[in-house]
């Protein structure tokens, strides 16, 4: 019911949208815009026809690169197609061999076009790939479940197909997976192990510093989630009657946990669009139409991320089974470690991602960094100035260092 009242919401609005649209039309082929007024009405019908959420994503929109001193055209290929996500590839121009890299994107509502920023600068000196999920909605019953050690196997695959010498950064949420994937891949001796692995801002160990999202996870049983918040995709969608994690809902509580900042974003928003200032107002709209495109998560995902990785700590605790098999992060002899943790971070807090160093005990020292970045909160790790001048240069060095 929960995904069908939030479907019956947006099809009431879209005549509303739709109309506000057809007025700002009808005021920019007039004479109305010409004064203070007709820019603030304008204002007003942009605010309501930018009132939805997309569930299409939005694409990474990256057409060239400053790479070896010269500007180079980029393409996107999708060298591996499963059906729960693409293996993205970003073709350079070039003929430089550079550090193949698999980014590993979140599966936490949004597409993996959020971490644009993060592709954008590793593709100066690295030969990228990102994980491209796809949103649960439009993925037929037919292809079956997706948890989280499917979630891990995808990587495994997806490194696979990179072959020897890659390396894997992971952002947020998947660093748990992806130490997962590198622990097993390493206790198997499998040739596509990674030579370096970057952990970002990821919850590891949510005993540590628990933040609000822990608290979240952590305040009501699984069965409260699968109640409350667990939602079947409607009749209209190719995934129609798929349990999922509506997208919708995650962005909710999302915004929840900062909506003073929100609301004033878009109060700023409509005050810019009212006084032409186009280029300054084009800067929240593009951050926002990125933020509000959103993906449903398969539904044995969501829960089994709030099971096994929020409540139970499972990796952490040493207990994690992959296909049967327990996981230890001590096989990890040769893959060099950095973890990234931002001081003011309120999503993924301080230990949190740092706990790695200790469940990589195998590690020799010279084989393990750390990079706490202060006054940055959770984005600012891997997207933004900070990330570009003063974290990248950090992850660069370690990949270089192990070439």
């Amino acid at each position: 019911m929960l995904y069908q009242l939030y479907q019956m919401q947006d099809d009431m609005w879209a005549p509303i949208r739709s109309v506000a649209s057809r007025a700002r039309l009808g005021l920019l082929t007039g004479a109305g815009m010409f004064n203070g007024t007709g820019q603030k009405l304008d204002a007003m019908f942009e605010m309501i026809s930018r009132f939805q959420l997309t569930h299409v994503s939005p694409g990474f929109k990256i057409d060239s690169v400053v790479s070896g001193g010269r500007n180079c055209a980029v393409t996107e290929e999708v060298a591996m197609e499963l059906p729960f996500g693409q293996l993205r590839h970003f073709v350079k121009d070039t003929d430089a061999v550079q550090p193949k890299v698999l980014v590993v994107a979140p599966l936490s509502g949004h597409f993996a076009t959020l971490l644009r920023n993060t592709v954008e600068v590793l593709l100066r000196d690295h030969d990228v790939y990102i994980t491209d999920w796809i949103n649960a909605r439009d993925v037929p019953l037919s292809d079956g479940p997706f948890g989280v050690e499917d979630y891990v196997e995808y990587l495994i695959r997806f490194m696979e197909h990179l072959g020897p010498g890659c390396n894997v950064l992971a952002v947020c949420q998947p660093c748990v997976q992806t130490l997962i994937a590198v622990s097993v891949m390493s206790e198997e001796n499998n040739p596509a192990t990674p030579r370096t692995m970057t952990l970002m801002a990821g919850p590891i160990d949510v005993r540590e510093s628990p933040t609000e999202v822990n608290a979240l996870a952590n305040d009501n049983p699984l069965s409260w989630f699968e109640k409350n918040v667990m939602a079947t995709v409607p009749a209209r969608y190719p995934g129609a009657g798929r349990k999922v994690y509506p997208g919708f809902v995650q962005l909710f509580a999302f915004l929840s946990m900062n909506m003073d900042r929100h609301r004033k974003q878009h109060q700023r928003l409509y005050d810019l669009l009212a006084a032409g200032e186009v280029e300054e107002a084009a800067k929240i709209k593009d951050f926002y139409d990125e933020y509000f495109a959103v993906l449903d998560l398969a539904g044995e995902f969501y829960l089994e991320t709030i099971d096994r990785i929020f409540q139970r700590a499972e990796l952490a605790k040493g207990e994690f089974m992959y296909r049967g098999k327990l996981v230890d992060p001590g096989a990890i002899r040769k893959t060099a470690l950095l973890t990234v943790e931002g001081g003011r971070d309120d999503i993924c807090a301080l230990g949190q991602t740092t706990a790695a160093h200790d469940l990589c005990r195998s590690l020799r020292p010279h084989l393990k960094r750390h990079h706490l970045q202060a006054n940055v909160g959770h984005y600012g790790v891997f997207s933004g100035r900070r990330w570009e001048k003063e974290i990248y240069p950090v992850v660069r060095n370690m990949i270089l260092a192990m070439e």
